[in-house]
């Protein structure tokens, strides 16, 4: 399957999800932009807003008039870059607020712009409900305001991706923009170069700002121009050829040891059984979501043999593929696929799979590489509480060491 390009504007980064190829510079990230978005130059005015912020008010350049530095920055939910500059952000604001320093947050991205397997280090999207978990979950003690639904002030500052920083000084005037920092990671140890840090202090103590622009770094904005896109990508998935396999206890316990280095969630479902049939949409939405990162959906049908053709039938129609990054985790163990019609007794499914299953489906586990097994659901999964298991056992930062 075709990966998401990523948003990196330095060749720092190498791609997200890790299987992408490409590397996006600032060059790149301003090509994507629409025709109407404008770039700021150091000297122009901050663009004025007036937008809903997530505690029920509505923001503009007016409710931070007092402060002498204005830091806008354009952060997302979905982003592990922005997640990994969130760990420096925070107690930076902290830090400088007594100072002078304010900070309003904005989330530029519409979710119709953002392609599913964009989505596989959050537990949320970029609605504006959303945010106001996101900004819960992070501690958020600044302003976080939804530009989504028209994308305008996105526009105006020239927002080319999470996240993204414009400092403005007490005549509102810009005076820097670009990365918080030079790390993509969460650790502060990974950080060699405090740009935003040593723009905020030299504005603070009235001195020129040293190095007024840098190139930033992270998750292109998810332009509502990119639906047409988006599309294609629905399209092709749901025309990826479809495959069923069978396996017998050996094969079954071979998977649940899980040698590979991917995350699995296992599911034993059946064709007859309305929880399984009613779930299954969200497994392949799981799939889809994950596919950039190092986990994997099995699923094991309990079907009698003389019906195999009726379960190819339901999997082809849920689009139950197998994305390409997998294909090579599956011939790395002699597999061709990652659906299976199970051939023998319940007992010795139980037995190769897990002995603590009770016997009836749909029963899902999530087993760590090694085989241990970190999750197990009897019955209907909840899909926002698989997906947060997957988020903090996956992490929601990008690490290129782990992602492969």
């Amino acid at each position: 399957m075709r990966t998401p390009s990523l948003c990196l504007a330095a060749a720092l980064l190498a791609a997200y999800p890790a299987s992408a190829a490409s590397r996006l510079t600032k060059m790149d990230l301003e090509r994507e932009m629409p025709a109407d978005a404008h770039s700021l130059k150091i000297g122009d005015p901050a663009p004025d807003f007036s937008l809903p912020g997530i505690d029920g008010r509505t923001y503009s350049l007016a409710d931070f008039k007092d402060a002498p530095v204005l830091m806008v920055v354009f952060l997302s939910n979905h982003c592990p870059y922005s997640h990994a500059a969130e760990t420096r952000l925070l107690p930076l604001y902290a830090e400088m607020k007594a100072r002078g320093l304010a900070v309003v947050a904005i989330n530029p991205n519409s979710p119709s712009g953002i392609e599913i397997s964009e989505l596989g280090y959050s537990k949320y999207n970029d609605t504006f409900a959303e945010m106001k978990l996101y900004a819960r979950d992070r501690g958020f003690t600044f302003p976080y305001l939804y530009d989504g639904e028209t994308q305008r002030i996105a526009k105006a500052y020239g927002c080319l991706c999470t996240p993204h920083i414009f400092l403005f000084d007490r005549d509102r005037r810009l005076r820097y923009a670009g990365r918080l920092d030079d790390s993509p990671y969460p650790e502060a140890s990974t950080v060699t170069q405090t740009d935003a840090r040593n723009a905020i202090v030299a504005l603070l103590d009235g001195q020129p700002v040293p190095v007024p622009m840098t190139k930033p770094f992270g998750c292109a904005t998810k332009w509502i121009e990119k639906q047409a896109g988006i599309a294609r990508i629905n399209e092709q998935w749901e025309h990826t050829p479809v495959t069923l396999g069978t396996i017998d206890p050996a094969g079954m316990a071979a998977l649940a040891a899980n040698p590979t280095n991917q995350v699995r969630l296992i599911n034993v479902w059946a064709t007859w059984c309305v929880p399984c049939v009613e779930e299954f949409p969200s497994l392949v939405t799981l799939t889809r979501q994950f596919q950039g990162r190092n986990f994997e959906l099995i699923t094991v049908s309990i079907d009698d043999q003389a019906d195999e053709a009726r379960a190819l039938r339901f999997l082809q129609r849920q689009h139950a593929a197998l994305p390409d990054r997998l294909g090579k985790v599956a011939a790395a163990e002699g597999r061709s696929t990652d659906n299976y019609l199970f051939r023998g007794s319940l007992g010795d499914l139980e037995k190769s799979l897990d002995p603590q299953w009770p016997g009836p489906v749909p029963y899902t586990l999530i087993v760590a590489p090694g085989g241990k097994v970190l999750y197990r659901h009897l019955g209907v999964l909840d899909v926002a509480e698989v997906r947060a298991v997957l988020v903090d056992v996956l992490s929601p930062y990008y690490n290129p060491a782990v992602e492969k």
